[in-house]
């Protein structure tokens, strides 16, 4: 089919319960260039579509296989907060724990504001970084703007209160909508592609992650992938998507891979249907589909009268809505084959603020390497075959964010929104 595709095309093929309502939707320009070909070849997917067919394979025919999470430091509340902040040793034990699971990938960002003030503590951070996580095995799915958060103020970027603290967008709303300032970010960009276009530590460069669709967000999203697109290199390019039917605009704007984020579904039913639509979108547009967010079923959470099931772990009750169940999800992920990340590697608070002050923590490994439930790391690490994985299991809070769960509201619906579904 080539790679001039069409917004209505993409619509049509992952239509249903992640890409409703944009049916309508007018074309858009090609795909504006693709990686490399031999950087293109080893993730695109040749077979046509069955319910089984894989988001990637490689020349052989094989999966592709990218198990991964996202990754943040536990006690960091944003971006700027894990690299003005930056600690080796904890990365290093961190990224330990994502060896244990065998994942072979971790998404995460990079901070806009902590590169404006310090852009070399930042590269030699991510040097850091990248190194330990190629001594590991483990390849970096990374982010360099997001569109999810509140503003990145001074204040806001260092509240490091588990009840106030926030994530926040990158670059600030008056960035966004004013060309003038465009030139800052711009050179970040670029910057940033002449060192790392062709670092073979890097699975994929993320323009950003989730952005609005303002005319102002569209307007300053396209202008700063056409700065990424012009750079290229090997490392294939991406856009960090709340749906499959959105990627209809990125891949306009010259990405190569199709990212979606699902993370509550209503039932397994509906993610079963997902992740076909996934697989077959993969199939005929011959890109990688990644699911780079996943959390758990929401269905577990009401008995047969539709009362929350509450977890008792020895003298602690935790309302099953509030916490982490990866493992009702996983094999489905695992089934389906498609290249996935989890939210995410480390137990934390909730990353939006809203849904945290309902008390919901998410993630798989205390900082002391404990888990949160062995069924969960053993159902993630099937993904590469071994189901095998011992270790402690602590169902608690971390002492840090016990404040979350005492100050909890009991609103319907805690941890049900917020984080994207």
């Amino acid at each position: 089919m080539g790679n001039r595709l069409t917004r209505r095309r993409v619509l049509a093929l992952g239509a249903g319960a992640s890409v409703g309502g944009l049916l309508n939707a007018r074309r858009t320009r090609g795909d504006a260039g693709g990686a490399p070909r031999e950087a293109r070849d080893r993730l695109r997917t040749r077979d046509r579509p069955t319910d089984r067919t894989r988001s990637g394979t490689d020349d052989s025919g094989a999966p592709v296989d990218v198990r991964g999470a996202v990754y943040i430091p536990a006690r960091a509340y944003n971006r700027y907060q894990m690299w003005h902040d930056y600690d080796p040793a904890v990365v290093e034990r961190d990224l330990g724990y994502a060896a244990r699971l065998d994942l072979n990938a971790l998404r995460t960002w990079l901070s806009y504001e902590f590169w404006l003030q310090d852009p070399e503590a930042h590269l030699d951070a991510l040097e850091h970084f990248l190194d330990t996580a190629d001594r590991y095995g483990i390849r970096i799915l990374l982010g360099l703007f997001d569109g999810v958060g509140r503003e990145p103020t001074y204040e806001n970027l260092i509240d490091d209160d588990p009840l106030t603290a926030v994530q926040t967008h990158s670059p600030s709303t008056r960035t966004v909508r004013n060309e003038e300032l465009w030139d800052e970010p711009r050179r970040y960009v670029e910057r940033f592609m002449d060192r790392y276009r062709d670092d073979d530590r890097l699975l994929a460069i993320e323009l950003t992650n989730e952005p609005g669709w303002s005319r102002a967000e569209v307007r300053f999203s396209r202008e700063m992938a056409g700065a990424l697109a012009d750079r290229r290199g090997d490392v294939p390019l991406t856009v960090g998507s709340t749906s499959l039917a959105n990627n209809a605009e990125y891949l306009g704007w010259g990405m190569d891979i199709v990212q979606f984020h699902y993370n509550f579904p209503r039932t397994r039913g509906i993610y079963r249907r997902v992740l076909r639509q996934a697989n077959h979108v993969a199939a005929e547009l011959g890109k990688p589909v990644w699911l780079s967010e996943w959390q758990r079923a929401r269905e577990p959470e009401s008995g047969a009268l539709g009362v929350p099931v509450l977890e008792a772990t020895g003298s602690d009750t935790h309302d099953a809505r509030r916490t982490p169940d990866y493992a009702s999800l996983a094999p489905l992920v695992r089934d389906a084959g498609v290249g996935n990340f989890f939210w995410s590697l480390m137990l934390k608070p909730a990353f939006t603020l809203a849904v945290r002050k309902r008390g919901v923590i998410n993630g798989l490994f205390h900082e002391d390497g404990a888990v949160w439930s062995l069924d969960d790391a053993r159902a993630i690490k099937s993904m590469s075959g071994d189901p095998t994985f011992e270790g402690l299991q602590r169902r608690e809070y971390p002492e840090w964010a016990e404040v979350i769960k005492e100050r909890a509201t009991n609103e319907p619906g805690a941890g049900e929104s917020g984080e994207s579904s």
